[in-house]
């Protein structure tokens, strides 16, 4: 060997029994390379390394388990009074106890919780929906239609949100429907400035200038490249916007225009618990746990899901 040249002197021919497989033997040069993984596939594996994330989910699962299974295990009926055992304490037979009318509180903060969720799941599905197409139709489009649907969200942002739930109460009556309509009346505006804005910056990128040339129609444009790039700030605002309805739900509960009695939901427990806190702490204390344990897990989620969903991270 020439140690200057780092060239062998002697004229050795390099074999294939020379050499040995490491790890690949059998195996062909395809199966050999890395699985491919889909976008979403992707968005799994780095929401994957999250930690914190994974708890919120892991919290989300336990939440849902518990107010959709809850019921069937304790064997209860969340309308069932039992005059003799009224204004317990959490006990071995009533989990989170009793209420005034000896109704099992364990059971109506299930079936408060699947009402309360809902309502914040449906009321994001459309502000999500209606704000992201408006705003991206706004922000891709621009001129006379990104003018008028500016007017239309200045218009119906400027509408007395808490006198438009009332009304719509009145005429439409007290129902889970009219809540969610109520609601979601106004709530997309935010949305659609916020996806307007980032569809301004996104749509002056070479790949969506490269696809407006080579013929795209807009709702591929929207759908393929526009929309994915903004769905890390967007899910931020859509995990923000689920506890956010709750809350909403609540304080419409709080006053009487939350869903009609017998019905139940975390605002309507928290409002009877709330004046009966001095001496039966219970009854406020769970519904507020569970609100507070939804709202951790929506926001841990939140978080994970934004780093996930961000292209510029994507390795």
């Amino acid at each position: 060997m020439n140690s200057n040249t780092g060239i062998c002197e002697d004229n050795v021919i390099l074999t294939d029994d020379m050499f040995e497989r490491i790890g690949t033997k059998g195996l062909s040069s395809e199966q050999i390379n890395k699985k491919s993984l889909t976008y979403w596939g992707d968005v799994w594996r780095r929401f994957k390394k999250n930690k914190l994330a994974l708890v919120g989910l892991v919290l989300l699962v336990v939440v849902i388990l518990t107010i959709y299974l809850g019921p069937l295990v304790s064997g209860k009926n969340y309308q069932f009074m039992d005059s003799t055992a009224k204004d317990l304490k959490p006990n071995s037979e009533f989990w989170f106890g009793t209420d005034e009318m000896g109704r099992d509180i364990f059971t109506r903060v299930c079936v408060g919780g699947r009402i309360s969720i809902i309502i914040g799941l449906c009321c994001t599905l459309v502000m999500f929906t209606i704000g992201s197409l408006l705003g991206a139709i706004a922000g891709l489009k621009g001129g006379l239609i990104d003018n008028l649907i500016m007017r239309i969200c200045e218009f119906v942002g400027n509408l007395p949100y808490l006198i438009i739930v009332v009304i719509l109460s009145m005429v439409m009556g007290r129902s889970i429907f009219s809540l969610v309509f109520a609601m979601s009346l106004t709530s997309w505006v935010g949305t659609t400035r916020m996806v307007r804005g980032q569809i301004l910056q996104i749509k002056e990128q070479d790949y969506v200038q490269a696809a407006v040339a080579l013929g795209a129609n807009t709702k591929r444009i929207i759908m393929k490249h526009l929309l994915p790039n903004t769905l890390g700030i967007i899910m931020v605002t859509i995990t923000m916007s689920v506890p956010g309805f709750i809350f909403s739900e609540a304080f419409l509960s709080y006053i009487g225009l939350g869903v009609r009695p017998p019905e139940t939901s975390w605002g309507a427990l928290a409002s009877a618990g709330q004046q009966r806190l001095m001496f039966y702490p219970h009854e406020l204390f769970f519904p507020c746990l569970m609100i507070v344990a939804t709202i951790l897990a929506f926001h841990l989620i939140g978080d994970g899901l934004s780093d996930a969903l961000d292209p510029k991270l994507r390795k």
